[in-house]
C-alpha cells in the first residue's frame, strides 16, 4: 500500500490497514469490515498518548488539560492530522458516497485517521504507535495548535453583541452507537440557518457550526 510506504510503515498485515481506510458505505457494497471496530480503539490510543504528553508538557491541573486534551483529539483537529499525513486520500468510499462529494467531509476523515492509529496499534503495539503519533501528530500540535484552542461560540457571539437578532443552536441529528455518538447541529441568527456543524458531542458540533457562520461573515 502506497500509504504505508509513504509513512515508512512496514507490516504483514496490510489487509487491517485496508480495513481501516474503508468506509461504511463501501463495506456495505462490498462484505467487507469497514473501519468502525478500528475506531473505537484507535480514539482509546491517541486519547492516552495526548494525556501522557500534555501530562508532562503542561504544568497546569486537571480541569484545563481536560480542556486541552478534548481541543486535540476532537474531530476538526482529526481532520486536520489526517489532511497533513495524506490519509484521505486513501479512504475508500461507496459509490454514493463518493458522488456526494463526501471525500471532503470532516467526520470521514476524523474517523479514519483514528482508525489507522488502532490498526497501527494491533500490528506494531502501543510503544510503535505512541513513536508514530509523537512524530507526527505531536509536531501539529506544536506548531498549529493554537487554532484547535479558539472558542468560535464565545467569537460568534462577541460578533453579535451589536446586533438585535436571536442566536440559537439547533439539534437536526444524532446518530450512531452509544460509545460514538455523532451530532450534527445548526446555528440559526434571527431564524435563519447561517451554519452547520458535527461533532461527537454537541459541545463540539455547536463549535464547528460557529466556525462555519464566522466564515460566512454574519454581521454583514
Amino acid at each position: 500500500m502506497s500509504l504505508l510506504k509513504k509513512l515508512k510503515i512496514k507490516t504483514k498485515n496490510q489487509a487491517l490497514y485496508e480495513e481501516a481506510l474503508t468506509h461504511t458505505s463501501y463495506a456495505n457494497e462490498h462484505n467487507v469490515p469497514s473501519y468502525e471496530r478500528l475506531e473505537f480503539l484507535g480514539d482509546a490510543v491517541l486519547q492516552l498518548v495526548i494525556t501522557e504528553y500534555l501530562f508532562k508538557k503542561e504544568k497546569t491541573d486537571e480541569g484545563i488539560l481536560t480542556k486541552l486534551r478534548a481541543q486535540f483529539v476532537c474531530e476538526n483537529a482529526l481532520y486536520i492530522y489526517g489532511k497533513k499525513i495524506g490519509i484521505d486520500k486513501y479512504i475508500k468510499l461507496g459509490r454514493g458516497e463518493s458522488e456526494m462529494g463526501s471525500m471532503a467531509s470532516k467526520a470521514i476523515i476524523a474517523d479514519i485517521t483514528e482508525a489507522f492509529l488502532g490498526a497501527l496499534f494491533l500490528d506494531k503495539g502501543y510503544d510503535a504507535t505512541k513513536k508514530f503519533i509523537c512524530q507526527t501528530i505531536v509536531p501539529i500540535i506544536e506548531t498549529e495548535g493554537e487554532q484547535f484552542l479558539v472558542d468560535y461560540k464565545t467569537k460568534l457571539q462577541e460578533a453579535m453583541q451589536t446586533e438585535k437578532r436571536s442566536l440559537e443552536y439547533v439539534l437536526l441529528s444524532e446518530k450512531g452507537p452509544a460509545h460514538h455518538r455523532q451530532y450534527e447541529i445548526a446555528v440559526c441568527i434571527g431564524g435563519i440557518q447561517y451554519g452547520v456543524g458535527t461533532g461527537s458531542s454537541k459541545k463540539e458540533a455547536e463549535q464547528n457550526a460557529a466556525q462555519a457562520a464566522l466564515e460566512k461573515s454574519v454581521s454583514k
